[in-house]
């Protein structure tokens, strides 16, 4: 019985660690298909004179991903007093007029009742065709992580975590299975690999993990820093008292000029002066 166990637990190890490395190896290979990509792009800007910046919402998307894109459309156009936030976390339409696609997205993510809770306008925003839209363009660029390596990461690890969990099971199940209490401890050892394979794979896995499980690639993120140096890299210091946001979507670059849209796009709403809209955006909307 304990060798149905020992090949068992051998069997899930393995499979588990070679489909992590598989996995990575993919995640690697379309990554750096991406910067290639992005590097042939910066080429022919360099070559035509253009210089072309991230957007607002293209920042957002890079730092964290389509809801902190949600998070910032939100607090734009409430800042324009086209909606309200309140902060026990419902969002109230003012003006139904969307001045670009997301906004328009944003708008039909409420529904036609005008008002509904924020986290669900989140949700139904982020699954939107101009949001896919906007995060195709950044992955053909080369800046986004694709959909696939970050989902394809994540549950290859939890593969493995799931493996480890069962190596020890086994073993469990091979100590209480040993007839009078009487444990062969040498075929308790034979555990003891597949154990620390799945734990070792597990613990490189988490170390290397990030920039396949991040939302920009190396090279988005190497282009947050050129445009707002140090920004995703570091903590906010404390968000400036702000009375009149600008509007619109231009916004200063460098972290000694950023403006409260932009901070909460790269920082998320933890960098935003108004205690209300934080509360609006961290309310569960109940």
């Amino acid at each position: 019985m304990w060798l149905l166990f020992l090949l068992l637990a051998w069997a899930v190890a393995v499979v588990s660690c070679v489909r992590v490395c598989r996995t990575a190896l993919a995640a690697g290979l379309a990554l750096h298909r991406g910067a290639d990509a992005t590097a042939d792009a910066d080429a022919r800007a360099d070559d035509t004179g253009a210089d072309a910046g991230l957007t607002l919402y293209e920042t957002a998307y890079l730092a964290g991903g389509p809801h902190r894109l949600a998070d910032v459309v939100l607090v734009l156009m409430a800042q324009q007093r086209r909606l309200h936030l309140a902060h026990t976390g419902w969002a109230t339409v003012v003006d139904p007029v969307g001045q670009d696609p997301v906004e328009r997205a944003a708008l039909s993510a409420i529904g036609p009742e005008g008002q509904r809770r924020i986290p669900a306008v989140r949700r139904a925003l982020t699954s939107t065709e101009a949001v896919r839209g906007l995060a195709d363009r950044l992955v053909h660029a080369g800046l986004a992580a694709p959909a696939a390596v970050r989902t394809g990461i994540g549950t290859a690890v939890r593969h493995v975590q799931f493996a480890a969990l069962l190596v020890l099971l086994a073993a469990g199940a091979t100590y209480w299975a040993a007839p009078s209490g009487e444990v062969d401890w040498l075929v308790l050892a034979w555990f003891a690999f597949p154990l620390v394979l799945t734990l070792g794979t597990w613990a490189v896995a988490r170390a290397e993990a990030h920039p396949y499980t991040a939302w920009a690639t190396e090279a988005g993120s190497a282009l947050l820093r050129h445009e707002h140096p140090g920004g995703p890299s570091r903590r906010p210091g404390p968000p400036p008292a702000e009375s009149a946001e600008p509007t619109g979507l231009a916004e200063p670059t460098g972290l000694a000029g950023l403006t409260g849209l932009t901070r909460l796009a790269l920082f998320g709403p933890t960098a935003l002066a108004d205690p209300g809209l934080r509360a609006a955006l961290h309310s569960s909307g109940a």
